[in-house]
């Protein structure tokens, strides 16, 4: 029987693989995918991804599940699924259709139900329909004891004093008191921890845009001539003005200055806290810049997840407020921060959230930096780390000639022996080959495992139910829409029908065989699960890896942090001089050198947020690293607000210093090598002084 999504063309693998499924499938999937959300659900008691996972151990075993007595897909496509999607336009000058909500030249994004994809695959003025990639919950280790409070003196150099150039001495104070410093996080921001409060007592977050949150009303847009404009249509704003009050008032009605302005994230040691006070805390890199602060929707309760966004458009959403914000806030600048990770698509910069960040930043005066990611360890440091998993996410090879074949193992781990998490491969290779693909099931007792394909160029099958009930997609697909190369994707997903069933843990085989090879490279990705959302502790989320003769320990580096204007930032252990071994690698898949730069992100003491106990906590991971480059970022834009995020990234590496035993030359892991704010503020200054004239002295 034919699915109802054959006749679109348009959409990507990954959102055929959503429009697929029957409601109550997506409902579960909902819960782990951040770009698909239920409006209502199928049926009240439909249970959760944990609850599902508790009841496993009494199932039958894999070979014992039924064959499907009604097709694996929808039978129409759902009006109650809703997905943020990217649209691809034809051309920059093409009208907007009315279901996408923001543009940026050729590019959009929208939020629509799965029936409603029908309308945007049939404008001809639209080229490719995108799922928004899921983002991951930061990971950063937490210290293991309470610190103290950071010393007065940290990063007090930058903050007062002079800077000389060209003869002259520019004064520090006030530096930073015109630029706006912008986190994309989660966690909620502790508007009310001594690390924001100015001398006056007042906080220096000028506002939050709670994407999950509906205390107040959703921010509104800021159109020509500084008017107010439509509503972003969701989340909750808490303003200057909000966040004035609920501080003079907190006192006297004896309550938390939260209660009274409410955030749908409130986590003791929240992240986002943690991340605003090392860019621009008292305690921080820039310590008088205002703070504007974007909460992503990721709850931790599956069924909360479910009725929640929290994918790339997301982040393109939060990008523009906070570009929204700083005009608002009459700033001269804006430094922003994620700390936040993908690791799917082609990792070139070619994802349509990269272009549309490098798109906003060709205008002065803006920044931002990404962290590059905790996926660089390659191998067991101590007797039972698994942290290796989580890094074994890359492979790469040549198919020297066609007909030869290229094998990949693709480790499922699960709880030892199903997983209920959907697992993707991504595999990238030229324009100028063609691949085959073979998947092979893990081999069992009984014997070798069950081959799926070959699937040729431009060939697919969808949604193939094997007999332990996992289901299978591969899509074979020539000269993708954003790059012109071609694309290999492999999904497996677990059955979720009833009763559910996971995936076969286990080594399952990926085989490519070259058709028509000149060059032969491929690259290949694991987009990690999310492994610590869950509150049970068993092992069926774990992420899928690589097996130990196919992953290559290079390339692991987000692949948000693949922009060609973004910052990327690894995570220096300034205590051993030397990068953290969680630490993704690069360089990006068109070989550009990323990440930029290594900055401190080892044990970082900052602020503990919603925690009266605590004020302060140490914290370890890229999360930690990237915000105090956006730091520098905010002083360097502070001197010279003129500087583009092209000029800003050149003047990172070039007074960039080695680590010990390093050269000047690009290294995977650490980049450029170590951040030297200082002479990043001199060289902010310089390259705004008029160029010396030497034709005098060369006049014949």
């Amino acid at each position: 029987m034919a699915s109802p999504v054959d006749s679109l063309i348009k959409l990507h693998s990954r959102l055929r693989c959503v429009a697929n499924g029957r409601t109550d499938v997506n409902a579960l999937r909902a819960q782990r995918n951040g770009a698909v959300r239920v409006a209502s659900a199928p049926r009240p008691n439909l249970p959760t991804m944990d609850e599902v996972a508790r009841r496993l151990p009494g199932e039958p075993e894999a070979g014992d599940v039924p064959a499907a007595k009604e097709p694996p897909y929808q039978k129409r496509l759902s009006k109650d699924v809703e997905v943020n999607v990217f649209v691809l336009f034809n051309r920059d000058n093409v009208r907007t259709p009315k279901l996408v909500t923001r543009r940026n030249g050729r590019i959009g994004t929208a939020t629509a139900t799965l029936a409603q994809l029908r309308t945007l695959d049939g404008d001809p003025s639209v080229q490719l329909i995108e799922l928004g990639e899921t983002l991951r919950a930061p990971d950063p280790r937490i210290g293991t004891s309470i610190p103290g409070p950071p010393a007065d003196s940290r990063h007090a150099v930058l903050n007062r004093g002079t800077v000389k150039i060209a003869g002259q001495e520019v004064s520090l104070d006030g530096i930073g008191e015109k630029i706006l410093v912008g986190i994309v996080d989660v966690g909620g921001i502790d508007f009310a921890h001594p690390d924001f409060m100015d001398d006056q007592g007042n906080s220096r977050v000028v506002a939050i845009w709670d994407q999950g949150g509906d205390a107040f009303d959703p921010p509104r847009l800021t159109v020509t001539g500084g008017k107010t404009g439509p509503s972003t249509g969701y989340g909750s704003e808490i303003g200057k003005a909000d966040i004035a009050l609920a501080l003079s008032e907190a006192q006297a009605a004896r309550v938390s200055p939260h209660d009274l302005a409410p955030q749908s994230q409130r986590m003791a040691a929240s992240h986002a806290t943690h991340v605003a006070s090392i860019a621009a805390g008292r305690s921080g890199v820039c310590k008088r810049a205002k703070i504007g602060a974007v909460l992503i929707s990721m709850p931790e309760a599956d069924l909360d997840r479910q009725a929640s966004f929290y994918d790339t458009t997301r982040i393109v959403d939060a990008i523009e407020y906070l570009f929204m914000l700083a005009d608002r806030e009459g700033c001269e600048g804006v430094s922003i921060n994620i700390s936040l990770g993908t690791n799917g698509g082609a990792h070139d910069g070619s994802e349509l959230i990269s272009r549309w960040i490098d798109r906003s930043l060709a205008e002065p005066g803006r920044s931002v930096c990404v962290a590059a990611g905790n996926s660089g360890q390659e191998a067991a440091q101590f007797d039972g780390d698994v942290g290796f998993w989580s890094g074994r996410v890359h492979a790469s090879g040549r198919i020297p000639a066609a007909a030869l074949r290229r094998d990949l193992e693709w480790v499922v781990v699960g709880d030892g022996k199903v997983d209920l998490s959907e697992n993707e491969l991504e595999i990238w290779y030229g324009a100028e080959d063609e691949f085959s693909v073979e998947l092979f099931t893990p081999r069992t007792a009984e014997g070798p495992g069950r081959r799926i394909g070959p699937v040729g160029p431009r060939q697919r099958i969808e949604n193939v139910m094997l007999a332990d009930g996992t289901f299978v997609s591969i899509y074979n697909v020539l000269s993708d829409a954003k790059n012109g190369d071609n694309r290999i994707s492999l999904y497996l997903s677990p059955f979720l029908g009833q009763p559910v069933k996971g995936i076969s843990a286990g080594s399952w085989k990926v085989r490519l065989t070259g058709k028509i090879i000149r060059n032969g490279a491929f690259n290949a990705w694991i987009e990690r699960d999310d492994p610590g959302r869950t509150r049970i502790r068993s092992h069926w989320r774990l992420p899928s890896f690589f097996g130990p003769g196919t992953f290559v320990d290079n390339s692991t580096l987000s692949s948000l942090a693949c922009g060609p204007r973004v910052i990327g930032v690894a995570n220096l252990d300034e205590a051993r001089e030397m990068v953290n071994v969680s630490s993704s690698q690069g360089p990006t898949r068109d070989g550009r050198l990323k990440p930029e730069i290594a900055a401190p992100g080892t044990d970082i003491v900052a602020a503990c947020g919603f925690d009266p106990a605590t004020q302060w906590i140490a914290m370890t991971g890229t999360s930690m690293a990237s915000p105090y480059v956006t730091g520098v970022a905010a002083l360097m834009l502070s001197l010279n607000p003129r500087l583009t995020a092209a000029q800003i990234g050149g003047i990172i590496r070039r007074t960039s210093n080695p680590l010990p035993g390093s050269s000047y030359e690009w290294q995977n892991g650490a980049g450029f090598g170590v951040i030297d704010p200082q002479a990043c503020l001199r060289e902010a200054l310089r390259i705004a002084q008029p160029t010396e004239d030497l034709t005098p002295e060369f006049t014949l």
